[in-house]
């Protein structure tokens, strides 16, 4: 464990002194202690060496070889961390002793001259290095860990830890930084499984509290963003738009604004929660750029990736060939209720509502909803036509309640809920909207 308080300004010594196991050794306990651990690692490294050397090491290693066997492990983090920084030893122990780092064209450097973040990230690299022997497979909890590093240091600090760790050991960080909290869901999104964040926000600790894994949506993001930037939150830009249909949100919204939009990002908030949807229109409107968001948002936000969708409609193939050359998605189904009132989305609904088994007499209900559709002149493949009518008597068959109060509210509230990974109808949505 290392407390928020971890500051050891300078230290010098002129003895060594046999260290206790570090497992013997609990110099912390409370989390509001000072936490100055530098100078006792310091005793531990140079005392260890001293023991290598006289009865460990073997005896053809050569002074080099052990040197960077001693200092290694050290060495090359800090370098990745700050490339004219370089640790190269222990300096004499017997004559007030310290670390000594070469800088620029400075040499033999003291401990003491380096800078806060110099320090801080030392510090925990150091202690790392010296105790992961001793704890192959532990948890390694840190309090605020970005503490005097500056913001695009501590992305780099974490990788380093994270790389630090023995064996199946665990990394715990309570922290606020942006630098961070970012690396975080890089690694993340590399691998899912090997990290998990935990929100203590919106919390009553007045009554028992179970903390469960938060998913990292936009909204997570949000709120991070909120607690560590306030004010500022709001200029952090998604990194990618997507430009929909649908009519947008006014000053006196309808109680369907943005009704794609909201269907989108419920159904692609968990794996894209860097990309914001937003309707601008119908599909002419969204393809001319009508209220120009493509033009102006990426003026505003720099770097910030815009790409327009369009609903397939009764576009022709060629049509479609010339809306893609020019960077404009198009849905592969008719309009976004084909995916929504899916076969595979129905099966899922009944299992959510606790009867499975009647999942082929719901479709056999979307079946003849279609054929009615039809008989009025329209395409088979109208299912926004269709869908009041699957709406209502799917309420009946599955005795569904609080479930959206009209067809549009259904598709919002419920059926987008249900589109989840792993599902075709998500994957061929998915295709269809970023284009991977």
């Amino acid at each position: 464990m290392r407390t928020a308080y971890r500051n050891d300004p300078e230290f010098t010594t002129r003895s060594l002194t046999q260290q206790d196991n570090v497992l013997d050794t609990l110099h912390l306990n409370r989390l509001i202690d000072p936490d100055a651990t530098v100078s006792k690692n310091y005793q531990r490294l140079a005392s260890q060496a001293m023991e290598d050397v006289f009865v460990k090491e073997d005896s053809g290693t050569t002074i080099g070889d052990f040197r960077d066997k001693l200092i290694g492990q050290i060495r090359e983090p800090l370098m990745r961390l700050f490339p004219d920084l370089i640790f190269v030893g222990v300096g004499n122990p017997l004559a007030e002793g310290s670390f000594q780092f070469d800088k620029g064209v400075s040499k033999g450097i003291d401990y003491k001259n380096l800078s806060g973040g110099e320090k801080a990230a030392f510090d925990l690299i150091l202690d790392f290095v010296v105790k992961r022997t001793s704890y192959p497979d532990a948890i390694y909890c840190i309090d605020e860990p970005e503490a005097h590093m500056n913001t695009r240091l501590q992305a780099a600090l974490l990788y380093e830890l994270v790389n630090l760790l023995p064996g199946d050991s665990q990394l715990w960080v309570a922290s606020h930084s942006i630098g961070m909290m970012r690396k975080a869901r890089e690694l993340y999104y590399a691998d899912p499984a090997s990290v998990v964040f935990i929100d203590f926000g919106g919390k009553d600790f007045d009554q028992p509290v179970v903390l469960n894994p938060s998913k990292p949506t936009r909204s997570f993001w949000a709120s991070v963003l909120n607690v560590a930037l306030d004010d500022l939150a709001v200029l952090v830009a998604p990194s990618e738009v997507v430009i929909c249909e649908g009519n947008p949100r006014g000053t006196v919204a309808g109680k369907n604004a943005e009704h794609d939009a909201q269907i989108y990002k419920k159904i692609f908030g968990d794996d894209f929660p860097d990309t914001t949807f937003i309707s601008a229109g119908n599909s002419k409107e969204v393809q001319s750029d009508f209220v120009g968001l493509a033009t102006v948002l990426p003026n505003i936000a720099s770097g910030i990736k815009i790409s327009r969708l369009i609903d397939l409609d009764d576009h022709a193939p060629d049509d479609v060939a010339d809306f893609k050359s020019k960077g404009i998605n198009v849905l592969s189904s008719r309009h976004l209720e084909c995916y929504l009132y899916d076969d595979e989305v129905l099966s899922e609904l009944c299992s959510w509502a606790g009867h499975p088994e009647l999942a082929p007499d719901l479709i056999a209900i979307k079946e003849k909803a279609i054929e009615k559709v039809v008989a009025n002149g329209f395409p088979a493949d109208d299912l926004k036509k269709a869908a009041g009518n699957i709406y209502v008597e799917a309420k009946k068959l599955l005795s569904l309640k609080q479930v959206g109060n009209d067809a549009p509210a259904f598709a919002r509230q419920t059926l987008a809920n249900l589109i989840k990974p792993g599902m075709g109808v998500y994957e061929r949505l998915k295709q269809d909207v970023f284009g991977r």
